[in-house]
């Protein structure tokens, strides 16, 4: 679906007020360190990840969409970023499921749900 990509390229832009745009006024995001549960609180986080890791660039792998109905829509992947700390490389991978609603004619983004690797 083309909200998951929109979603993806919003977040590379480094600039919230983009992510914004696709995002629920209620969404909720569980990241593996924090429970973001207004749209501040996310904001914030994407804000310190994005300066501390320095152009970071974020990507979806395996996509599966698990569930796709007319109002909501739901799918899992592995997330893959990589970028620069402290002026040094570096890269990791973890799990993601993202859940979507439909209002009106717009697909938000109202959960996220982030970990690492198993083992």
């Amino acid at each position: 679906m083309d909200i998951l990509k929109s979603y993806i390229k919003a977040t590379n832009t480094h600039r919230f007020e983009e992510v914004k745009k696709v995002l629920h006024p209620n969404a909720k995001y569980f990241f593996g360190d924090k429970t973001c549960q207004t749209i501040e609180e996310i904001q914030a986080y994407f804000e310190n990840a994005w300066d501390l890791v320095k152009n970071e660039n974020y990507e979806a792998h395996g996509v599966e969409w698990l569930v796709k109905k007319e109002h909501s829509a739901t799918c899992t992947y592995t997330y893959f970023y990589e970028g620069y700390v402290n002026g040094e490389y570096t890269s990791g991978r973890g799990r993601a499921t993202n859940v979507f609603v439909k209002e009106g004619n717009d697909w938000l983004l109202i959960h996220e749900h982030l970990s690492g690797m198993p083992g």
